[in-house]
């Protein structure tokens, strides 16, 4: 079993996301936070069942999507390390990742 790891600015980002869905429809907001975190315990038992982001071939990076999230992560073989989370409609920047890995590294 993996352990999960979650980066503070990655559960900010959720937050962020079901506060603004939370403006319209409090209760879609809770279900969609308890909807990510229950995918993302899929990982313990699965830690390579996210995909490789098409922006990012080659890097070590995967995603799992939770509509309307993606959730991107780094395995090590013994850790899942949560780095960020985003709307699925947006584009990624490279730079997020890495800086958010740097930042996890301190």
């Amino acid at each position: 079993m993996a352990e999960v790891i979650w980066a503070e600015p990655a559960l900010s980002d959720l937050d962020t996301i079901a506060d603004y869905i939370a403006l319209d429809n409090p209760d879609a907001a809770r279900r969609l936070v308890q909807r990510v975190f229950e995918r993302v315990g899929q990982l313990q038992a699965h830690p390579e069942i996210g995909s490789k982001p098409r922006e990012l071939k080659g890097w070590r990076y995967r995603q799992i999507v939770e509509p309307p999230c993606r959730v991107f992560y780094r395995y090590d073989g013994r850790r899942v390390y949560i780095l960020y989370v985003m709307r699925s409609e947006r584009l990624l920047r490279r730079g997020r990742l890495t800086a958010r890995e740097k930042s996890e590294a301190r």
